[in-house]
């Protein structure tokens, strides 16, 4: 977990050096600093990254237009950093590309703990690395989740699915027609009970619905509860 590699991505450098010393203390080895959006797409480029922490107002473009651009080429773990606490903006970064948003000021011990929790978690496993017991398909008819492959297969064919979109969806799976709240979710996928915000699992619930679902608008497997949460809801003859 300590040899994931982090881009910190924001043009105020006290920021960045205060995140850098925080998580040298607490055991990361690769860190890597960008202060504008083409930098941080040099070091993505000759680094890669596990982890990137990325402030939405950059000198060159804003972090929602670099979002999609690190989402083309990585599957890096992606939270935004912003002073900006509208809902709009909060679910803007969340549309483009974001896995999980901390609004400033923040405690730097808490960026930590999110991105220890996330590599907790770690990302689906490969097929190479998946053994026979392992191996599981979740067919609920017009969908199926391919554990063994990781592979989303919507109406047969396969669908691109986001790693934290793939694992929320994961978690639905193994428990289907069981109601959760939002706060469940965010727990069992994100892995930090309390931090957060409903609209991490809110977008990310309408991320699943524009995949799986013939008509997203009006939902026939992931279905809300009124009051209560979500359920994603598999028939008995399947």
């Amino acid at each position: 977990m300590l040899n994931a590699r982090i881009l910190l991505i924001d043009d105020e450098k006290s920021i960045v050096q205060l995140l850098d010393m925080v998580l040298r203390k607490e055991g990361f080895r690769h860190i890597y600093c960008a202060y504008s959006a083409q930098e941080a797409l040099m070091l993505l480029d000759k680094h890669g990254a596990d982890v990137i922490l990325l402030d939405v107002m950059l000198p060159d473009q804003s972090g929602f237009e670099l979002g999609p651009k690190i989402r083309a080429i990585s599957d890096a773990h992606l939270i935004f950093l912003t002073a900006k606490t509208s809902d709009l903006d909060i679910l803007t970064g969340l549309a483009v590309g974001g896995d999980d948003y901390v609004t400033k000021p923040f405690n730097p011990l808490e960026i930590a703990a999110r991105i220890k929790a996330r590599l907790r978690r770690g990302m689906p496993l490969a097929p190479s690395r998946v053994t026979e017991e392992t191996r599981t398909r979740y067919d609920f008819g017009y969908f199926a989740l391919d554990d063994a492959s990781c592979e989303l297969l919507v109406d047969g064919r396969p669908v691109p699915c986001p790693a934290l979109v793939y694992q929320l969806l994961l978690y639905l799976c193994r428990n289907p027609n069981m109601v959760f709240s939002k706060s469940q979710l965010y727990e069992a996928v994100w892995g930090l009970d309390g931090i957060g915000d409903d609209n991490t699992v809110m977008v990310h619930i309408r991320k699943i619905r524009e995949r799986i679902e013939p008509d997203p608008g009006n939902p026939r497997f992931l279905v809300t509860i009124r009051g209560l949460g979500y359920k994603l809801v598999r028939e008995k003859s399947l």
